[in-house]
């Protein structure tokens, strides 16, 4: 690895109409974009005040009949007519960031906007039953103030519970949890062929209840699940440690809080979180939930990080640097969302002023802005600007591995800060699309166990240090070698995020068997797009999808190794 404190030469670059776009686009954020989330956001809340005033029974009953329209919807289908079958929703409602371009070709919709509605709570199954569309703030709002929660609560309010399931869902309990798809206890999913069928890990449809993690929808609707619920006290007590060294030893001290040394499990906090801010400096958070008793005693800080006009919590947990290691206490339901108003540090990018004391007193209220409104407005231009000058990826590798995807990184993209959540991956009764190391268990590294082996989610969110610079960025080039890092290294990639991978390298970083198997078995095969073909960069044109649909028997295999 080169010299870490010496960044690589690259070419100046010259400043188009695009960069003064972004440069300004916070013009655009401020009086159309804020506004316009505020109203939406106070109508979700509205929507959800009024789901819940409804008893058990009648939510239920609705869903009922939506599920039936669904039904009905799908036996409308022609398939030598209609195209592949994909939800309604508008391409750029999706949280992720890549390009899903694949509405622009000719498809079949199904209508789901109606499935957002926590359905039970059951205190004593410990299980919340709630509908895809089902987003973190709503029902941890419906859950803290009964001293419940889910086992892994995503940080950004907008993430949806079908996403998360369907794609990639983590948090800073992942260590002990797993990822999202992990603690679900039941999948209520329509296949392809009209059938309503519910999967569980030890029922008929085990399989599918397996391969739906990672399918992006692309083996039957999800519409409903059954996720585990855990007890949970008032405050979270975070402690911050300061970690100052190479990016080695910032990764030591990272596994050390995830996986104490000595073994103990009575030392493993329930919450760990890492953030790096540059080559040589970190800061380390540990949380254990701590009671409202405890949080108010004498000489506890408590530090209620939701309000709109606190600091953003990336750059309050970046004073641990200069003031030392410090304990605090969070009301437990802002700490799962303490990302969410400056969404990490990409915040700052959008409103460069937005960190101010001014600027979050009087318009903190207004944060964030929505997502699916800075996509909608920002245009194929800036967006593709993005993709070609900003870097937005997750790294999910071994957890003794990551002290070298951070040298990685600084190298071939030097950007900061740097996210870093661990998680179990589960060795499964099946293989699926993301799997451990084979033989991991053999090997007792820090954070392993028999039955699972620790990973880390290395968070990549922000625009390279060479961009402000006035330096050249090849965005495309960067994240193809990123990519090739994670399939030697045994690592994976989010299917959310912005991908160079052709089909073959698409199968070379996941397993397609147990997945393709539910394919044939379940009818998706002629249906559904294959999530490769789901997942692919760029616009697909009516060609494309017929050539899909014709190869879709066909997938591209990595060749045996």
């Amino acid at each position: 690895m080169a010299d870490l404190q010496t960044p690589l030469v690259r070419p100046k670059r010259k400043k188009v109409l695009v960069d003064y776009l972004v440069q300004f686009r916070w013009i655009l954020v401020i009086f159309v974009v804020l506004p316009a989330s505020a109203l939406i956001y106070f109508n979700i809340y509205l929507g959800d005040m009024w789901s819940a005033m409804k008893s058990e029974k009648k939510r239920q009953k609705e869903h009922e009949e939506n599920v039936q329209k669904v039904v009905k919807r799908l036996k409308q289908r022609n398939p030598k007519k209609d195209g592949l079958v994909c939800t309604a929703r508008k391409p750029w409602i999706a949280v992720g960031m890549r390009n899903v371009d694949y509405k622009r070709a000719r498809h079949f919709e199904v209508d789901l906007s109606a499935f957002r509605n926590i359905l039970e709570i059951d205190p004593e199954r410990m299980v919340a039953k709630v509908e895809p569309l089902v987003n973190m703030g709503q029902i941890s709002r419906a859950t803290c103030p009964m001293n419940l929660s889910l086992a892994v609560v995503a940080e950004l309010d907008d993430l949806t519970v079908g996403g998360l399931i369907n794609g990639y869902g983590i948090e800073g309990s992942s260590h002990i949890y797993g990822l999202f798809s992990d603690t679900v206890v039941a999948l209520e999913i329509v296949l392809a062929d009209g059938r309503v069928v519910r999967a569980t890990k030890d029922n008929e449809y085990s399989d599918l209840f397996y391969g739906v993690p990672w399918s992006q929808g692309t083996l039957g609707f999800l519409v409903s699940a059954e996720i585990k619920l855990i007890p949970i006290k008032e405050y979270m007590r975070l402690t911050y440690t300061p970690v100052k060294g190479p990016l080695k030893e910032v990764a030591q001290a990272y596994a050390d809080a995830v996986a104490p040394r000595d073994g103990d499990p009575a030392k493993v906090p329930d919450f760990v979180e890492g953030m790096v801010y540059s080559a040589t400096e970190g800061v380390m958070m540990t949380g254990v939930y701590a009671s409202k008793e405890e949080a108010k005693k004498k000489g506890n800080k408590i530090n209620s990080v939701g309000w709109w006009f606190k600091p953003w919590f990336y750059q309050h947990a970046q004073t641990a640097l200069k003031k030392g290691e410090f304990v605090e206490y969070i009301p437990t339901r802002e700490y799962y969302h303490r990302h969410t108003r400056c969404l990490y540090w990409e915040g700052k990018l959008i409103l460069p002023f937005g960190d101010q004391f001014w600027f979050r007193f009087l318009f903190g209220w207004l944060m964030p802005p929505k997502v699916s409104l800075l996509k909608a407005t920002q245009g194929d231009a800036i967006r593709n600007y993005y993709h070609d000058n900003h870097v937005i990826q997750d790294m999910l590798v071994p957890l003794y591995k990551v002290g070298d995807a951070l040298e990685f990184v600084h190298h071939e993209m030097e950007v900061y800060p740097l996210w870093l959540c661990p998680h179990r991956l589960f060795k499964l009764p099946v293989k699926t699309m993301i799997y451990p190391e084979p033989g991991f268990e053999h090997h007792q590294r820090q954070g392993d166990t028999s039955y699972a082996q620790m990973f880390t989610d290395v968070g990549v969110y922000y625009t390279p240090a060479c961009i402000f610079r006035g330096e050249e960025f090849d965005g495309a080039e960067s994240v193809k070698r990123l990519e090739q890092w994670l399939i030697e290294n045994h690592s994976y990639q989010p299917q959310y995020a912005v991908t160079e991978l052709n089909e073959k390298d698409f199968w070379r970083m996941f397993d397609a068997s147990h997945y393709e198997h539910c394919r044939q078995k379940y009818g998706a095969v002629g249906t559904f797009m294959s999530v490769y073909y789901k997942s692919k960069k760029g616009r697909k044109s009516e060609k494309e999808v017929q050539e899909a649909e014709a190869a879709i028997l066909e997938p591209a295999y990595a060749d045996e190794a």
